[in-house]
């Protein structure tokens, strides 16, 4: 099953940027996101982001 932009904004909510990578795995963690989003999560370059549109820009190439 593949997982939508809008999923991952969700997952993400509330998050303070910038953040790196791992934040925002924790972060969906701690808020109980689907494996989806998670492995769309593990799968984004490892850098920082800067806010929702970066995270969404790099997941939209997917």
């Amino acid at each position: 099953m593949q997982t939508s932009p809008i999923e991952v904004q969700k997952a993400l909510k509330n998050i303070n940027y910038p953040v790196k990578k791992q934040d925002l795995i924790e972060h969906a963690k701690k808020h109980n996101a689907s494996n989806e989003v998670m492995q769309v999560l593990k799968s984004l370059p490892d850098k920082e982001y800067t806010n929702a549109a970066d995270v969404s820009k790099e997941f939209s190439g997917k």
